[in-house]
């Protein structure tokens, strides 16, 4: 396997800013969330997390691989060619270079992605394999791509070993690095659904890849009832346990449906995906919308 690249954390905050001041800032995507932008650009200028992501990627070379790519099965032409093939198209979508993806043996529905800039990993669990269609996994997939492309990765990165220390070890002095780690965390979920949405094509596709997360039984799929559960949140959403979400990596399923819902409206959304065309909302009106619905979560 290859050599994981060291990250000088301050000379990649440079270069972002260059990028920026010559108009081509990496991340900032026509469908990227614009409350993700902001925050990816506080993180940036925080010495806290500097440090912290500094520290992670050193710990990432000297650790990762060994722990965890270690007992996975690298996805190729030869291994899992199917997978391999949905991971270049979403690739060809986003206009970025295809990642090395990974399965990992694991019963839990889930998917992520880490690394640096310059060498990304998918990690796709075996179970969520299991349990999708390809159309489906094409939705998953596509949303960590969606985190390669708009530059997600270091910080998720770092926010999955924080969360591990503070777990284990030293809480009082990682939190202060993960409540904002966090904050960009769920807003980056918002952006990289919509990628998934991009990769997919079909509105009704996300939705079941995001739903089946919170069953996670093949025996209840096809009884399952979207818009019950989302009257479910309703009758919930400004009890006390609304403020519970603002310490989560990620916003409450039921929001990103409902933000999946609003990109579905959108003009990008549609011609991208060949939906019979309409007025449909800019850019601008559907993130006023998608943050109307994030009122209130931090």
């Amino acid at each position: 396997m290859a050599d994981v690249p060291s990250l000088d954390f301050n000379a990649y905050v440079t270069r972002r800013k260059t990028e920026r001041a010559n108009g081509a800032a990496a991340g900032e995507f026509d469908y990227s969330f614009v409350l993700d932008r902001q925050t990816r650009a506080m993180v940036e200028s925080a010495r806290p997390i500097q440090l912290a992501v500094s520290s992670t990627i050193r710990m990432w070379k000297q650790v990762w691989r060994g722990q965890l790519l270690g007992s996975a099965v690298r996805v190729s032409e030869r291994q899992f060619p199917r997978i391999q093939s949905i991971t270049r198209e979403c690739c060809q979508e986003l206009g970025i270079n295809t990642p090395q993806v990974y399965i990992v043996n694991s019963p839990h529905l889930n998917a992520a992605t880490f690394g640096t800039d310059e060498e990304s990993f998918i990690l796709v669990h075996s179970a969520l394999v299991d349990h999708y269609s390809d159309e489906e996994l094409r939705t998953v997939i596509g949303h960590e791509c969606g985190h390669i492309h708009n530059s997600h990765v270091v910080y998720l990165t770092t926010l999955h070993y924080l969360t591990r220390l503070a777990g284990a070890f030293i809480p009082w002095i990682v939190y202060p690095a993960m409540i904002p780690l966090n904050e960009l965390s769920r807003r980056a979920e918002i952006t990289c659904d919509r990628a998934g949405m991009l990769c997919s094509k079909n509105e009704q596709v996300a939705a079941r890849a995001l739903t089946k997360l919170v069953l996670g039984s093949r025996k209840l799929y096809d009884e399952f009832n979207l818009d019950a559960f989302l009257e479910q949140y309703e009758e919930g959403k400004d009890s006390l346990g609304r403020y519970m979400e603002a310490m989560a990596s990620h916003p409450y399923l039921p929001k990103r449906v409902l933000a999946m819902r609003v990109f579905a409206q959108s003009q990008l959304y549609k011609k991208a995906a060949s939906v019979t065309p309409g007025d449909g909302l800019s850019m601008n009106e559907a993130d006023d919308r998608v943050k109307a619905l994030l009122k209130g979560e931090a």
